[in-house]
């Protein structure tokens, strides 16, 4: 039996009453293609534990370990992967088919591709679909935009030093993303749903959200990481000059750009305005 080329990495704390839903979504891919490793974060749920034993005994390929957190969980599952490439998908999410045989495709083809992301489907509190858009490094630096269910080359994790096991748990992802940015490695989006994301009262980033102690200490958090390359600072300062410079010339122009988006791009072809925010 040929290597698994994917290795779908699903941590689990407390979400055995989801997992089925996510094992379903891999039932409907290629077997061919992949690999299952679920970890067990030290699970205080009894219904959980019961489920992944019975997993485990059925042929699943199941880790248990005591609670070491989300950005842990996840770097067990890569420690024991054998494939080239590493899906994290959370325990209450579920991925569609396309997902996998796309990502192959471009990470086959395209060296520096390091990362393969898509829409996401929301399910659960939230309807409608998370469109994250084409990637770009300084929207980055300001701030997360890719969910962690994305095909990663695990080369490329090792690279740059695994999942953060960080403090306040949430933004592991997003600080992954700018190490393999700030390397230069490419990231690749696909404008197309490929996976279901869950949203429910008790989800963690609902949760997280919420809070802004917790949002104010993970902005110092990533602020001193990375002090060479993040400056919120300068983002804040640079739109009070401007504000304070022409008010009501910069409000109208956002404005126009928001709500006449048309208007706005024939004054811009017209010369009659900026196209940026640099000049005025």
């Amino acid at each position: 039996m040929s290597a698994p080329i994917i290795s779908v990495v699903i941590p689990c704390y407390n979400q055995g009453k989801y997992l089925k839903d996510a094992l379903d979504s891999l039932h409907q891919c290629d077997s061919a293609l992949f690999e299952t490793i679920i970890v067990n974060d030290g699970s205080t749920d009894e219904f959980t534990n019961q489920y992944l034993e019975e997993l485990s005994k059925t042929g699943y390929n199941v880790i248990f370990q005591q609670n070491t957190g989300l950005g842990g969980a996840r770097n067990s599952g890569i420690h024991r992967a054998t494939g080239k490439y590493i899906l994290p998908l959370d325990a209450d999410n579920k991925i569609y088919p396309a997902y996998l045989e796309r990502s192959i495709s471009i990470l086959d083809n395209n060296e520096n591709v390091a990362v393969v992301y898509g829409n996401a489907n929301y399910i659960g509190e939230k309807k409608g679909v998370l469109k994250p858009g084409p990637f770009n490094l300084q929207r980055l630096m300001l701030g997360n935009y890719i969910d962690a269910c994305a095909v990663i080359r695990k080369t490329v994790i090792e690279e740059v030093g695994f999942f953060e096991n960080m403090k306040i748990m949430g933004y592991e992802d997003w600080d992954l993303w700018l190490r393999i940015g700030f390397k230069g490695y490419g990231f690749q989006y696909l404008d197309e749903v490929l996976f279901d994301y869950r949203v429910s009262a008790d989800s963690m980033m609902k949760t997280l959200n919420a809070s802004i102690q917790q949002q104010n200490e993970i902005e110092t958090y990533f602020l001193n990481k990375y002090k060479d390359k993040l400056s919120f600072d300068f983002v804040y300062d640079y739109m009070v000059y401007r504000f304070k410079k022409k008010p009501f010339k910069h409000l109208y122009k956002i404005l126009l750009k928001k709500f006449f988006p048309e208007y706005y791009n024939e004054l811009v072809n017209q010369n009659k305005i900026y196209k940026g925010f640099l000049y005025d």
